[in-house]
């Protein structure tokens, strides 16, 4: 029996897949689970709106990203905190103070998430931060801070 796969079963196929299967597995076992679906023309045909969904979906945040990637590019966020003599912050600025800065200042919306930092930033000067936008996209962030 040709079934097209809905999850992945270990051992048989991934999810989305379609395959010949052992019509007493296929009845008995995947159908009844909902692991799998009987591979007719309609739900060939559903599958393929799926993938070509998903393909769009993705192709769709691409473009977002690139997106705020250009608007990233030319802008520098402001930040000031307390410090000492020495440019050393009593507290520390942190992916979240970065990323609402960015929305409020630019109105650039990105992720606190998304925002790399190696540790929190502990001193005033600028500086340069990346934000993973997408798995290939990395936009750059310039930050400077200042005492107040």
């Amino acid at each position: 029996m040709k079934v097209i796969f809905m999850q992945d079963v270990k051992g048989q196929g991934k999810k989305g897949e379609e395959k010949n299967i052992a019509d007493g597995y296929a009845r008995n076992f995947l159908l009844p689970r909902g692991l799998a679906v009987e591979a007719t023309a309609a739900n060939i045909n559903n599958l393929k709106g799926q993938k070509e969904s998903q393909a769009y979906k993705k192709e769709q945040e691409i473009k977002a990203a690139e997106e705020i990637k250009s608007k990233l590019e030319g802008v520098t966020v402001k930040l000031s905190a307390k410090a000492g003599e020495n440019g050393k912050l009593f507290g520390s600025i942190t992916a979240k103070d970065i990323a609402e800065a960015l929305k409020k200042q630019h109105n650039i919306d990105v992720d606190k998430r998304k925002i790399v930092l190696g540790s929190d930033i502990k001193t005033t000067g600028d500086l340069t931060v990346d934000a993973k936008l997408y798995p290939q996209i990395i936009g750059k962030i310039k930050v400077s801070i200042t005492a107040q």
